[in-house]
Formats: structure tokens, sequence, C-alpha cells
């Protein structure tokens, strides 16, 4: 009886410690992502005045570049995947500079017109500010990663207006095919929370219900099950756009100021050729794939190429807004092919490319009720697991963690990053090895039996 009582004990303690410092880390990650989407709005509405303002993206490049060379070498890329890497290697320490230069550099990219997402700099503002929390009240190595990864979610759940996909997006980005149980509770608090203040100071979020269903069918969900896999091959051409960016990038040599100058000279360039559809958030485009506008059919290919070019030649953003550019306009074309209705599709797409490209199926399953309404859901939850077993073991994450094989007939490498994995095909065993890069620090114990412990 005694131990019983001294195991409650110390879960009611646990519940009440952890839904007090949720609680905060959600307040703070929700001013700060307030903060920062009415800068990035007031100068987005600032830049809407000069239509050639795209002119200007080698120098908002190499302000991005030189702010973050300078100043934060940790404010690089994307946002969500040095928040991963921070988690693995670093006990979720991020330094506070991270804040200031990466709400700086992403407004100068995305203002000019760089191909990017307010997402991954939300995340990362969020989980620097939760990091800071951390270090403000002493916790453990072992807490700071949870009030980190509070922080993935809170800035997730009140950039997209998505209080329930961001808080199961902050506990899955992490592992590919593992999610973290003992921050779920913690993360939803957090993501809630974040998503309440937001909405509280002002903050008006995009909802865009599908006008049509079809009535469940066995031809209609063999139709949707044939769109995952399509999706799915579209997740897997926006990953290998970002690492053949990568690759590119890293071996030109030149300095990265030059690299800078030389990438945003390309975007210029492909914009005069296509267009200015594919720069910025990209938010007209997504809204008219939703409603059932014309969409160029290549949009989702050319997409991939300016994000690709904007964030791997020193461009600060996110890559969650520009995936849902493309899942949009790929449901679009699929919906075009074969003569279906086309709002349904893209916002399958929609969700199903996060869940490919992310490695996240969970999440965006949950994200298609909480934007589209319960009708697409199970709809949704087919294509988005279609998508992300056939996008294989690559993601836009380099830094996420494999936790298990997509397929009993691949061999892989648990507990290394997913970072230049690439599947080998080994005769004499007749098997598929995936090989990951490095041993995350965070997870050198957690992998027993094939299986991360939680």
């Amino acid at each position: 009886m005694r131990q019983t009582l001294t195991e409650g004990s110390v879960l009611f303690a646990s519940v009440v410690k952890w839904f007090v410092l949720a609680t905060l880390t959600g307040a703070i990650v929700g001013v700060s992502t307030t903060v920062f989407l009415k800068v990035l709005a007031w100068s987005l509405t600032l830049a809407g005045r000069h239509p050639y303002s795209f002119v200007l993206l080698p120098v908002a490049l190499l302000i991005s570049v030189v702010l973050i060379k300078k100043l934060a070498p940790d404010a690089e890329g994307h946002g969500t995947e040095k928040v991963i890497e921070a988690v693995h290697v670093a006990s979720g320490r991020i330094r506070a500079a991270v804040v200031p230069v990466k709400l700086v550099a992403t407004v100068v990219t995305l203002a000019c017109g760089g191909s990017a997402g307010k997402e991954g700099p939300c995340a990362q503002i969020g989980a620097g500010l939760a990091s800071s929390f951390a270090d403000l009240l002493k916790v453990s190595d072992h807490d700071r990663k949870k009030l980190v990864i509070c922080g993935i979610s809170a800035g997730f759940a009140s950039v997209f207006g998505t209080p329930i996909a961001g808080s199961i997006f902050g506990v899955e980005v992490l592992f590919v095919g593992s999610i973290l149980y003992e921050v779920l509770l913690p993360s939803f608090i957090a993501g809630v929370t974040a998503y309440q203040v937001s909405s509280a100071l002002g903050i008006t979020y995009f909802g865009h219900p599908v006008p049509f269903v079809p009535v469940f069918s066995e031809a209609f969900f063999i139709t949707v099950a044939a769109a995952g896999l399509f999706f799915g091959i579209c997740s897997f051409v926006l990953v290998e756009a970002m690492n053949f960016g990568k690759k590119v990038a890293t071996t030109l040599p030149l300095s990265p100021a030059i690299k800078a100058l030389t990438g945003g000279s390309i975007l210029v360039g492909l914009t005069f050729l296509t267009g200015p559809r594919f720069l910025g958030l990209g938010l007209e485009t997504i809204e008219s794939a939703l409603g059932g506008g014309a969409v160029p059919w290549y949009a989702f290919a050319v997409k991939s190429v300016f994000t690709s070019v904007t964030l791997n030649f020193g461009g600060s953003g996110g890559i969650v807004t520009p995936i849902f550019f493309v899942g949009a306009t790929s449901g679009t074309l699929f919906a075009q092919i074969f003569g279906l209705h086309a709002p349904t599709f893209a916002a399958l797409g929609l969700v199903a490319v996060l869940a490919g490209a992310a490695n996240t199926p969970i999440a965006a399953a949950i994200m298609a009720l909480e934007m589209f309404g319960p009708a697409l859901g199970p709809y949704a939850a087919v294509a988005c697991v279609i998508s992300y077993l056939m996008t294989g073991h690559r993601s836009v994450y380099p830094s996420q963690v494999l936790a298990i094989a997509k397929s009993s007939s691949i061999d892989v490498e648990l507990g290394k990053e997913i970072d230049g994995a690439r599947p080998e095909y080994h005769p004499e065993g007749k098997r598929w090895i995936v090989r990951g890069s490095r041993l995350a620090s965070s997870v050198r114990e957690r992998f027993r039996h094939g299986q991360p412990r939680s």
C-alpha cells in the first residue's frame, strides 16, 4: 500500500511540475511567435509595394549569411533541423543569440522573396527561448531536452494554428518511427498554450474545410492509396532536391558570401523565367490549389528547386510551408490527370507530402483533421502513411534518428542519424542495408533489441 501511495505521489508531482513548466514555455513561445509573425507580416506588406523587390535576393542571402556566420552559426538552415540536432547531440543546449539572429535573417530572406517557410524559425526561436528558460531554472540536461521539445511543439502549433498536430509533431519529428511518450503531456500543454496565447494576441490562422469528399467506395479508397504513392514520390523529389542543393553548395570552392550572392542571382534568374509564383511563402498558390484554381503542372518540382537554392545558399527560413506548396500543387496535378475533385486531393497532398518528407505521418494525419475537417481524416491517414513509407529512409531533417526499418526486408542501422543514409544491396545476403551517419549521443543507450526506450 505504501509503495502504491509513493508511486502515485511521484507521478502526481511530475504531472504538476510539467504542467507548470510546459504552460510557461508555451506562453513564452506564443508571445515570441506573435512577435515574429507580426514583424514578418509588416515586412511582406512593405515588400509587396515593390513588385521587383526579388532582385534584392542576392543581398538578402548575403545579409542572412553574414548575420548567422558572425553572430549565431547555430541559426543556419531551416530551423527545426538545428533544434533536432541540438536535442540529439547537445542535450538541447541552444545559444540565446540564435533567437534574434534567426528572426532578422528569416524576415530579410522572406521579405525579398526567398522560398522558405515560417515554422522553422518559430520552432528554433521557441526552442532557443525554452533552452534559456531551462538555464534560468538550472534544470537537468534531461529536463532541458524535454523543455526544448516543448518549444518545437509550441512553435509549430502557434504558427499554423494546429495545437494537436503541432504537439505531436514535436515528439514525432525527432525519430523516424518512434514517439517520445514521456514528453507527450508537456508537448500538448505547451502546444495548446502557445496557440491560445498567439490567438489572443491577434494572430489569425488558415482554415480551409474541403467542400466535397465522396461517399466511401472501394474505388475511391484505391484512388486515395494510389495518390499516397504519388505523394511519396513527390516527397522523394523534394528531399533529393534539398540533398542535391546541399551537395552543390558544399562542393563549390567559394566563400559563404560569394555562395549567397550566387544563390540569390540564380533565384532572380529563375524568377524571370518562371514568374514570381514560386517566391516567398507561396500562400496564394496554396490557397488557389485548395480552392480548385488553376496551378501549373510543374509547380511542385519548380518550388522544390527554389526552396533548395534558397536554404542551401544562405537563406534562412522553414521548410514546412514549401512542403505545403509542393503537396497542394502535386495533389492538383494528380486530380487533373485522373479527372478527380482537385480541392480534395490538394488537401490530401498537403498533409501527405509533409508525412513523407518529414517522416511525421501521425502529426500530418491529425493536421488534416484540424485544417480540413473530420470528413477527410480517414483518407488523409491512409495517404499519409503510404507517402511516409514510399519516401524511404530519407528526410528533409537529416538529424532525425533512425528508430525502425520501414520494411522487414531492409536492414537499418538503428540509432544513427538519417543524414547520408542510402540503401545498399548486398547480393551475398540478398538484403538491402541502410546505414546512417553518426550515432546520436542522446540515444546511445536507448536502443536495445532494435527498439528505442521512451
